[in-house]
């Protein structure tokens, strides 16, 4: 007989309320105190074992109880970004750790359901701090808030005697202790039970491929070939890949077949290694115990196995593996896009050819409904919450025209565990249309105008909206209204930006003001980082600033990090005309695909972006025209862009807008505009003022802040630095004032103010 210590953590929650949580396991009890919870556990234990001849397995003789408390920033996480709180807090995770009967140790953190081996007690607290790190920085903040929230435990411990040969009992533990660098670099696939629930909501299932499955399960098992399983994102790669692996591991095809899988991420081989030549060494190692295991890698990022190791493809950690590949010696199945397949075999052929290829399609229309009504039952089912047919058929609608990069089902599945995860954190019970269509607008910015088609575009209310930020420049009114018209009917061009433009003309007449007010339209509903994204091209003008653009091996540029983060967006690429001639290159993939493809077949996607250049191009000409008519001023812009851009990228731009210079009245509209603008700061609004401009001061400020060659730009300055200092300075001298009426004048060159009280 074997004599098994679990140990139980409990916490105290009310004088008369203990709740035990038994470590390794799902188990959790609640009793009036802790002798009669630990009688229950045992006695639950022991039944447990009479019955089903079952019992959790726990390898550590004398298990111990540390807190540890690890400073985290909560933050909230979205399709548009990470937007962390202002101040960090402290989480206390309680760790239970110690030796086990094979001479190692292990660790257990009870609260997130994780567990490891380690072989050196001195790894103890590094390990455990960057493990908790790394978890906690997946919660969200309700999450992490209800830790701190927990009373600190203690530890109890019970006995439970049973028939039990450590040495001959087959489970993952006891991999982990034979193989120390596959242990320590991958994860034991499939998943124990337990921890599969702590990572999916949903069940890792392959619904409507059992085809794909089955010829994948054939090339592993019968042929033990190397597979890559291609596909576009989102089609079920990783699902299928899953699915096989769980068949030929299920336990009757284990015991027959004997093999055992493991998942790694390629950069964990290189992130451990300290010094030249060490990785490659490990690597060997990791070969050599995946062999005695019968083992098969599973490696989630192949593309990446041409980026580390060495200075490029050929001495990359590919390279290496692919003597080992051609030789037998090595099984690995993978997933990548059809884009990164091209690459590989263009950077290292040999690589490439090591594998059988199986290939994913997109599923039609009907399998993936088919998958959406499998997924609401299962929901119902398990979940308790209800999907509505009337949503899932518009989330369908809804995600192949705005997430057009992305293949079905993978968005889909995606989409609707975003909504379930939300649905249960507000313990609601059911998903129907009004909850889609306001997901999307959270995750997208787009206005509910553009998602459902019963709403009809209002055009006046469209053109006041633009007039009322754009001034002075029908032009550019007209062409953005026309934009909003094409996309609310559905007619722009899904396999390229929404829309291109060049915006031509002087400074400080209205051109970034015009991309914000397109911004804020199109995409400003739900975002909560800005949707302009503003890259100055000034910056870029020489060749070898490119890699700071777009990237250079793994690390991304400017232009793709801000792309990738908020595909939804206006690009502003500001005075592109000063960018060197290889940018104009670089963009013409983007232009004209709405793609931008790096060496490793990485693609970051723009057809979800307006894209705006503006150009001073033609401006000194203009002034040196004299008296000219419109039309004659529209030519010399036009003149001056042909003869700098080449016609190749002229061809990829929707349309050229020029704007004209401000005249006085336009000055006169905007100086009310950012007076507007002024009454609603913050300084004037929580004292409950209500601003006053006098005519005398209007006057003034139109005939001071205009300007020909500087259009709007010494107005703003003017009001900056003039007339809100010396609000400043009034509101500093009178602290009493509040609640009133403060009227601002403008007499004898100088701010005259009368304050009257509500």
């Amino acid at each position: 007989m074997e004599r098994i210590n679990y140990p139980i953590l409990c916490y105290q929650l009310q004088p008369e309320l203990v709740l035990g949580l038994l470590v390794g396991t799902e188990v959790e009890v609640l009793d009036k105190d802790t002798s009669s919870l630990k009688a229950n556990v045992l006695d639950y234990l022991q039944k447990q074992y009479k019955k089903h001849d079952e019992f959790p397995v726990f390898d550590i003789v004398e298990p111990r109880l540390k807190m540890l408390e690890i400073p985290m920033r909560p933050a909230y996480r979205d399709r548009s970004g990470s937007y962390p709180f202002s101040q960090s807090v402290k989480v206390p995770v309680p760790v239970v750790f110690g030796e086990t009967a094979q001479g190692n140790y292990e660790c257990h953190l009870p609260l997130m359901g994780e567990s490891f081996y380690y072989y050196d007690p001195k790894q103890f607290d590094a390990l455990v701090r960057h493990g908790a790190t790394s978890l906690l920085n997946q919660y969200p903040p309700e999450k992490l808030f209800r830790l701190v929230s927990y009373p600190t435990p203690t530890l109890e411990t019970i006995t439970l005697k049973v028939n039990y040969d450590r040495d001959f009992f087959w489970e993952p533990p006891e991999f982990q202790r034979t193989y120390k660098i596959l242990g320590r670099l991958a994860e034991r696939y499939p998943y124990p039970k337990h921890l599969r629930k702590n990572i999916h909501i949903l069940p890792e299932a392959a619904w409507e491929m059992e085809e794909v499955v089955q010829t994948l399960i054939e090339k592993i098992v019968q042929t033990r070939s190397n597979v890559l399983v291609v596909g576009k994102q989102g089609v079920g790669k990783s699902a299928v890949l899953q699915q096989a692996i769980k068949k030929i591991s299920s336990p009757a095809q284990r015991q027959e077949i004997g093999l055992s899988f493991w998942r790694i991420m390629s950069q964990r081989i290189t992130a451990s290694s300290k010094y030249l030549g060490e990785w490659e060494q490990m690597a060997e190692k990791l070969i050599e115990e995946l062999s005695t295991a019968n083992g098969i890698l599973w490696v989630e990022d192949v593309i990446r196995l041409l980026e580390i190791g060495g200075e490029g493809p050929e001495d990359s950690m590919a390279a290496f593996f692919q003597y080992f590949l051609q030789q037998g010696r090595l099984q690995l199945l993978g997933e990548c896009t059809p884009q990164e397949l091209e690459s590989i075999r263009r950077l290292l052929p040999g690589f490439a050819q090591s594998f059988q290829i199986v290939q994913i399609d997109e599923l039609p229309e009907y399998k993936t409904i088919q998958i959406l009504q499998r997924l609401a039952a299962f929901s119902e089912q398990n979940l308790k919450i209800t999907i509505e047919e009337d949503a899932l058929r518009l989330a369908y609608r809804l995600l192949l025209r705005y997430y057009p990069y992305e293949s079905f089902p993978g968005k889909a599945i995606k989409f609707f565990s975003q909504c379930l995860n939300e649905q249960m954190l507000l313990d609601k019970s059911g998903i129907d249309k009004r909850f889609v269509i306001d997901t999307f607008v959270r995750q997208t910015g787009l206005p509910e105008l553009f998602l459902r088609d019963d709403l009809i575009l209002d055009t006046q209310e469209l053109s006041h909206y633009f007039n009322s930020q754009i001034i002075g420049q029908p032009m550019a009114v007209n062409q953005l209204s026309s934009l909003v018209k094409i996309y609310k009917a559905g007619l722009n061009n899904p396999h390229k930006p929404i829309y291109t433009l060049l915006f031509a003309g002087p400074t400080g007449v209205g051109k970034t003001a015009s991309c914000k007010a397109l911004a804020n339209y199109f995409f400003g509903k739900g975002q909560r980082k800005s949707p302009l994204i503003r890259i100055d091209m000034s910056e870029f003008q020489h060749a070898y600033q490119i890699s700071r653009l777009i990237g250079a091996r793994r690390e991304p540029g400017l232009l793709v990090k801000e792309i990738r983060e908020r595909p939804f967006s206006v690009l502003l690429l500001d005075e592109i005309e000063k960018a060197d001639p290889s940018v104009f290159d670089t963009l013409l993939g983007v232009l004209d695909e709405g793609m931008m493809v790096d060496a490793f077949g990485r693609v970051t996607n723009f057809r979800n972006t307006i894209v705006i250049m503006t150009s001073n191009l033609g401006a000194s000409s203009r002034q040196s025209i004299g008296f000219s008519t419109p039309d004659d001023e529209n030519t010399a812009y036009h003149s001056a862009i042909a003869r700098h851009f080449r016609p190749e990228f002229m061809n990829r731009i929707d349309a050229v807008v020029v704007f004209r210079p401000l005249d006085q009245q336009s000055i006169q509209e905007i100086t009310l505009k950012e007076l507007a603008e002024v009454k609603k700061r913050e300084g004037i609004t929580k004292r409950r003022l209500e601003l006053l401009f006098a005519d005398a001061l209007i006057a003034h400020l139109s005939k001071v802040g205009f300007d020909v060659r500087y259009g709007a730009r010494p107005l703003q300055r003017l009001i900056d630095q003039w007339l809100i200092s010396g609000i400043a300075n009034w509101i500093l001298a009178h602290p009493e004032a509040e609640s009133g009426q403060l009227t601002v004048g403008y007499e004898k060159e100088g701010l005259v103010f009368q304050f009257k009280g509500f």
